[in-house]
């Protein structure tokens, strides 16, 4: 007689604790956190419709499958008919209520004698304990289950975090809701009282509008990424003016963009803002999308930050945000002394974002944390006896003690807590090879990510100029390719060369002739160097200067080539590198200041004549300078 496979309805848990039940939706349909199972009617083993099940254990907890909330060794049992929610009921402490269990199957399952198993419970409870995993409270143990195949990248996220906070020292944690209410209301407290009064906060608490206080947020958060708010005010208020909406912005040309923003660096940024505001306006309908998940997936060049930015500050969403100052506000709070650039502290670190974030003013919290460490808790000096958050910040916990120690004659140390991992060295605390500087204070942390040096490159760029062209000099500019470093900017024409040499001089005329036609060779100056540093380039310009002052003017010029004005050269898109180039030329022309930074054209009417003595002096001091020394015009002997 053939045997007939078990009708299998849903599964249950055994072994977590009954006051942390596992929220995480389940294989099958259904809303909300607690969904019913899918039914396997081919009576098959469980296990293999839960991929990842296996790869998702905690080393040291067998069967561990919402981490952080076991406390004893899991077992699966089936459930009656009836559809039943994912839910896990504590070893030894009974079944759930209402629910038949029914024991599987012996020949699926092969079970140890008792003895053994006691043994194994204890063994795993010992080492659960030493872990010291905190449990999740819970209306937050939605996406503690592994991540089922299709699951959304939110609820993914919400597991990853879960699965850090499981695997961490809680030294590194915050204790609970009284202490996070506390850091809230402190932060908030202090931010309305404090903070600077920035024109982006003007127009996005004055604006009823959502889609243009989003376009608000997002113009300031973009500005602001890797540049400092006294560089962003001037500019923000420019574009604003210039471009009040999102449907405006769309319509300006890249090359109107490009001018706005030379000078502020990093110019991709401002390219992928007009893109953005292009995508929102033709294929959006106009409207910003209203959640984290959906801006940093529709719109290009806006990552997990400055999504959760604009959807706390705009729209009100509770979602964390991390940048440079809420890294380095967190990891004094919290003590992680670990890489700040790793994957493991940045997935802690917006973890404990998420969890402070304030349901009721989450763009007001987010925003009061970068305030905070960018006015208070500062990379260099931290002004910690104005600090809202101090008798929560480990850090300074730290500091107090070892100030304590030092003042102190009798021996043994005040009651301060520190981390203390189960075995082994702590993943978020710093490695013993870089231990405590008491000299450092606070500034301990966070620890600086060793960076890779920028490579060098060497180019030579010549300002080609035409002083006698119609309506007065001019200079030739060239445009850059539409991708890579300086993408679309405009510059004088480069070569890249080898640091010296005649082949640079070849190789930089060539290009000059390119764009200008037959050039007399011997005029061809080297003026000088011009280093400057981008993110991950050191680039050394080795600067060149060419007059043309007897030949035909140029008027025309081949595609991507323009003959600027000095005025125009200046309100150009040009990079910040090509002014400092421009600056060494003017500096070298005939006649001009050698004292100013700038080094403007001095001419005779604007300098004061001197007093009949001073000229005295001034020519029996005066060197002698030969009639036929070399001038920019001349020509090289």
């Amino acid at each position: 007689m053939t045997r007939r496979a078990p009708r299998l309805s849903s599964w249950r848990v055994r072994g977590a604790s009954a006051s942390y039940p596992c929220a995480a939706p389940a294989v099958g349909d259904g809303a909300g956190p607690c969904r019913p199972s899918r039914r396997v009617a081919d009576g098959s083993d469980f296990r293999s419709h839960l991929p990842g099940l296996a790869r998702r254990r905690r080393p040291g907890a067998r069967g561990d499958l919402c981490a952080g909330a076991v406390r004893g060794p899991m077992r699966w049992r089936r459930v009656g008919r009836s559809h039943a929610p994912w839910s896990a009921s504590g070893a030894g402490r009974g079944r759930p209520s209402g629910k038949a269990i029914m024991k599987k199957p012996r020949t699926a399952v092969r079970s140890r004698p008792r003895k053994q198993a006691s043994r194994q419970e204890g063994r795993e409870k010992r080492v659960l304990s030493s872990s010291q995993v905190k449990p999740p409270t819970p209306n937050a143990c939605a996406g503690t289950m592994p991540e089922f195949p299709g699951a959304p990248a939110g609820l993914a996220r919400r597991q990853e975090e879960v699965v850090v906070q499981a695997s961490v020292s809680p030294y590194h944690l915050f204790r609970g809701t009284a202490e996070v209410r506390a850091f809230r209301e402190n932060l908030l407290r202090w931010y309305d009282r404090e903070k600077r009064d920035l024109p982006w906060r003007r127009r996005a608490e004055g604006e009823v509008d959502l889609d243009r206080r989003a376009y608000a947020v997002w113009v300031s958060e973009v500005m602001l990424q890797q540049t400092q708010v006294a560089t962003v005010i001037d500019y923000y208020t420019r574009w604003m003016q210039k471009w009040p909406t999102l449907q405006d912005l769309a319509s300006a040309s890249l090359e109107g963009v490009n001018q706005l923003w030379a000078g502020l660096g990093y110019y991709s940024r401002g390219r992928r803002l007009h893109e953005g505001a292009r995508k929102v306006v033709e294929e959006l309908g106009g409207h910003v999308p209203r959640t984290a998940e959906t801006l940093q997936q529709l719109l290009p060049g806006v990552g997990r930050y400055t999504a959760g930015a604009i959807a706390s500050i705009a729209f009100g969403q509770a979602t964390g945000v991390v940048d440079g100052n809420v890294v380095r506000v967190l990891c004094r709070v919290r003590a992680i002394g670990a890489d700040s650039s790793s994957a493991l502290v940045s997935q802690h670190l917006w973890s404990l974002a998420q969890q402070l974030v304030d349901p009721a003013r989450p763009g007001d919290l987010n925003q009061a944390a970068m305030e905070l460490g960018a006015t208070v808790c500062t990379p260099q000096h931290p002004r910690c006896s104005q600090c809202p958050v101090r008798s929560l910040c480990r850090a300074h916990q730290r500091v107090e003690r070892e100030q304590l120690l030092a003042s102190r004659s009798l021996p043994g140390s005040p009651d301060v807590e520190e981390c203390a991992p189960g075995s082994g060295q702590c993943r978020l605390c710093a490695p013993p090879s870089e231990p405590w500087d008491p000299t450092l204070g606070v500034t301990n942390f966070p620890r600086k990510a060793s960076r890779r040096p920028p490579r060098e490159e060497c180019s030579a760029t010549c300002v080609l100029e035409q002083p006698r062209a119609v309506g007065g000099p001019r200079i030739l500019l060239v445009q850059r390719p539409n991708s890579g470093l300086l993408a679309g900017l405009w510059e004088f024409p480069s070569v890249t060369t080898e640091p010296s040499g005649q082949r640079q001089r070849q190789a930089l005329l060539q290009e000059l002739q390119r764009w200008a036609g037959p050039l007399p060779a011997t005029r061809l100056r080297h003026l000088g160097q011009v280093v400057h540093t981008f993110s991950h380039i050191k680039l050394t310009y080795e600067v060149y200067g060419l007059a043309l002052e007897g030949e035909t003017p140029v008027t025309t010029t081949p595609p991507g080539a323009r003959w600027l004005t000095r005025e125009e050269f200046h309100t150009a898109a040009v990079s910040t590198a090509m002014k400092k180039v421009f600056r060494v030329y003017e500096g070298r022309r005939p006649g001009a200041c050698k004292g100013s930074k700038r080094s403007p054209v001095s001419t005779p009417s604007s300098r004061k004549k001197p007093s009949p003595g001073q000229q005295l002096l001034d020519s029996f001091f005066r060197p002698h300078i030969p009639r036929d020394a070399p001038s920019l015009n001349s020509t090289a002997q």
